[in-house]
């Protein structure tokens, strides 16, 4: 059988070029159990014939595709490849069906997405805990924004856990890389309640800011439970924003002005937004000062003053007390996926 990726652009066929020997799925894996279906693919459970080993089989929805290989499919596979690293999901290999319709991408398994994990706990994550997922999911990032990929949709249901406190960062369908300077982009990514102001008022040149406000959207509902902001709308969603981080004005944020949607949408000011925000986090257990001056920072309006996650690895939230948690230290819990 020809390969899929033998019809690609040659600087992606060097990358997608150890991969063209696919091998057929039958001869490989036993699909056990559905476990997802998204926008880009389904997810499957299987095991592999020859090991027994468990793992997730993501098949790639290319049946409406007209126009070769669809660039979403290309963009996961292509950073997958090339963003190796613990907390990233691990792509084996790829393997193809009966016809070259039929792609799937061979990942490990993870037994949990943090959201349906987060909905089925009777506890709250301790601190100790939250602060080893958070510092998982910004050394993720952090490797990401380091090769020059931002991921544009990160959210709780993208994030993957082992049974353990194993966290992997996945579903890579809008992840490209970007450059400097920056070009345009499309605006219309990320989940609406983890989307970045600037996102949300029409800027097209963005980078790894739009991923650390997502991060800090994730971090505040390590301790809520629920998203931070749950816009029925954009303009819900950005009056969500304002309302708890104050309307930007010069000295918040000096380039608002310059935003496609700033003269087309009105916002009333708050008395003190800071206070909003802070008596929203108040009572948690783990969120201390540093950890409340961390989620600020990520929660920054401007994105020039956001932390990084470079910075937010750094940041001392980290080193006081208590300690992360070692993954292997977790609670376990029982799958989800498992029904054959």
């Amino acid at each position: 059988m020809a390969s899929p990726f033998q019809t690609l652009p040659t600087h992606l066929a060097q990358d997608f070029g150890h991969l063209s020997a696919c091998r057929q799925i039958d001869l490989c894996y036993e699909k056990l159990n559905k476990i997802e279906e998204g926008t880009y693919g389904i997810v499957y459970r299987a095991k592999d014939i020859s090991t027994g080993e468990i793992v997730a089989l993501k098949h790639l929805k290319l049946d409406q595709e007209r126009n070769g290989f669809p660039i979403t499919s290309l963009r996961e596979i292509h950073t997958l490849l090339l963003a190796k690293h613990p907390n990233i999901i691990n792509v084996r290999e790829i393997v193809v069906g009966k016809s070259l319709n039929s792609i799937y991408m061979v990942m490990d398994f993870m037994e949990h997405d943090l959201r349906t994990l987060m909905e089925s706990m009777r506890e709250s994550f301790r601190p100790s805990e939250v602060k080893s997922l958070l510092l998982q999911l910004c050394s993720a990032i952090a490797h990401l924004h380091g090769n020059w990929i931002v991921h544009r949709d990160l959210k709780t249901s993208n994030l993957l856990m082992a049974s353990g406190g194993a966290l992997r960062v996945a579903d890579f369908g809008l992840a490209r890389k970007y450059s400097s300077p920056l070009g345009h982009m499309t605006g219309l990514v990320v989940t609406l309640w983890y989307r970045a102001p600037e996102l949300l008022m029409g800027e097209k040149q963005y980078s790894t800011a739009v991923d650390m406000w997502s991060v800090g959207c994730i971090f505040a509902e390590l301790f809520v439970g629920q998203p931070l902001f749950q816009g029925r709308g954009e303009i819900d969603q950005i009056t969500r924003i304002f309302a708890a981080r104050g309307v930007p004005n010069k000295l918040t944020w000096p380039d608002f002005d310059l935003l496609p949607n700033a003269k087309v949408f009105k916002f009333s000011s708050s008395p003190d937004p800071s206070k909003l925000l802070r008596a929203r986090m108040q009572g948690y257990d783990g969120m201390t000062e540093n950890a409340y001056d961390l989620l600020t920072r990520m929660l920054a309006l401007d994105p020039k003053r956001r932390i990084s996650a470079h910075e937010a690895l750094d940041h001392p939230y980290f080193t006081e007390h208590p300690p992360p948690k070692d993954p292997s230290m977790f609670p376990t819990w029982p799958t989800r996926s498992n029904n054959s």
